[in-house]
């Protein structure tokens, strides 16, 4: 025996004979391999087309619900009737605007306004000066009842829109209901007020304020000077003015008669 056994033939013989026996099966196990990997393939396939046939089948189910409980919609207008019918809803909105809810008897040759001039709510008190300048600027004159100098104004249009609650400022054209602040800015601003106002209602002269309130239109009760209370000479003690407001006050003779 050889003193290097690598040297021995018989053992580099059988080496090589064990390769070449291992190849085949080498061969086989990756073609094994590649049939394996191909099944799968198929077997996934297979599995996802039977998800979207499930999923088409639930799809229809779905649509066949929906679609039987769902309304036929409305056939399509033609564009001038489309046209016609946009624009008759859009006047009776117009219309709508200006509809008149509440009238106040006794007005119909002026235009009045309620609001107050106490500052204690800051929206309101601009509110009530922004439509206090918007209608001096037509140079008419306006019927302004300020109900925090007179209480009895504040009870009138309560009275007459029916609500106890009420917000300021309230306009009232020709004893037609009109509105508040918001509405006021909108029709200035669409030139629709101005038609309003300027249609049969005297101007005045640019610039007029009364000489006898300064167009405060109130002035301190000449009965009792504002005090409210007057002597009665024949009980011999002072009673309740009757001529003048709570604060003493009557409406202005000049300019509010």
């Amino acid at each position: 025996m050889s003193r290097f056994p690598f040297f021995n033939r018989s053992n580099t013989i059988h080496s090589t004979k064990s390769e070449s026996s291992q190849k085949p099966y080498l061969v086989h196990h990756h073609l094994h391999n590649l049939d394996r990997s191909g099944s799968v393939n198929r077997f996934y396939g297979s599995v996802d087309s039977m998800k979207s046939s499930i999923r088409g089948k639930m799809v229809k189910k779905l649509c066949t619900l929906f679609e039987s409980s769902k309304k036929p919609l409305p056939e399509p207008e033609s564009e001038s009737e489309s046209f016609s019918s946009s624009k008759s809803r859009s006047k009776t909105d117009s219309d709508s605007c200006i509809t008149i809810l509440f009238r106040l008897p006794g007005t119909e040759d002026r235009i009045v306004v309620y609001l107050t001039s106490l500052r204690g709510i800051r929206r309101t008190f601009e509110d009530c000066n922004a439509v206090r300048m918007i209608l001096k600027g037509f140079r008419v004159w306006v019927d302004e009842r300020d109900v925090s100098m007179d209480l009895s104004y504040r009870e009138e249009l309560q009275h007459v829109l029916g609500e106890h609650h009420v917000a300021l400022p309230q306009v009232f054209i020709r004893g037609k209901y009109i509105g508040g602040a918001d509405v006021i800015k909108h029709l200035f601003e669409s030139g629709d007020l101005a038609k309003m106002i300027l249609e049969g209602l005297p101007k005045l002269k640019p610039g007029f304020v009364c000489d006898n309130c300064g167009d405060a239109r109130f002035v301190p009760c000449e009965n009792c000077s504002g005090s409210r209370k007057v002597f009665d000479e024949d009980e011999g003690e002072l009673k309740r003015c009757l001529e003048c407001n709570e604060n003493g006050l009557l409406r202005c003779p000049y300019c509010c008669s």
